[in-house]
């Protein structure tokens, strides 16, 4: 079986959208239609089989970490099951991580410095345990409040921002934290507040 990986990054059309919200309800991963929608307008790259049907998509969307402060695109994939098994996730993830890149590089100013990513699948965890991963050109960088690993993939010649600004009630937790503990677990332990960047915020 083969597939085709279509980039679609800022090119979601209505009918992709009712498309991709279809695949999702039809394979148990989104059921409310709410979040499906406003996930299908976040597409960065969809997968369709032989017969042109979507069985993968993956969605980004920004992000900024308190211990991190510069804005990041929050990765996420999902395979029908049948493009599961057959090495499809690490071409597919790299077809999706080229589309965010070359976006950013066409603009002025980047809307981000690369891509996050949680492995909230335990296999995945238990297949990549590298503190570098080669294959997602990611690095590892702590765990997140619900235990699952974390890593950060920068685009090539990222450029560091001005840090953004902590929400009060996040710095003055981290306030706490360096008062009774050291600053590694205050970082860790915050590993996935969240933090307003404008308008792009917000967890879907």
């Amino acid at each position: 079986m083969t597939f085709d990986f279509v980039p679609v990054w800022k090119q979601v059309t209505p009918a992709l959208g009712k498309e991709l919200m279809a695949f999702w309800r039809s394979n148990r991963a989104i059921a409310d239609d709410s979040a499906a929608a406003t996930r299908a307008t976040q597409a960065v790259c969809v997968a369709r089989n032989e017969a042109g049907a979507i069985c993968g998509a993956g969605t980004a969307v920004i992000k900024v970490l308190p211990r991190l402060r510069q804005p990041m695109y929050y990765y996420r994939q999902f395979f029908a099951k049948s493009m599961r098994g057959r090495s499809q996730l690490i071409p597919f993830y790299q077809q999706a991580r080229k589309a965010l890149q070359d976006y950013n590089a066409s603009l002025q100013k980047p809307e981000s410095l690369g891509i996050l990513i949680e492995t909230e699948n335990a296999k995945l965890s238990s297949a990549y345990h590298h503190a570098y991963e080669p294959a997602f050109a990611a690095t590892f960088i702590g765990y997140s409040p619900r235990g699952t690993h974390m890593y950060v993939s920068y685009f090539d010649g990222a450029v560091l921002q001005q840090p953004i600004p902590l929400r009060a009630p996040v710095a003055a937790a981290r306030a706490g934290h360096a008062s009774s503990t050291p600053a590694t677990n205050s970082a860790t332990n915050s590993a996935t507040t969240s933090v307003t960047p404008g308008r792009n915020s917000g967890r879907s």
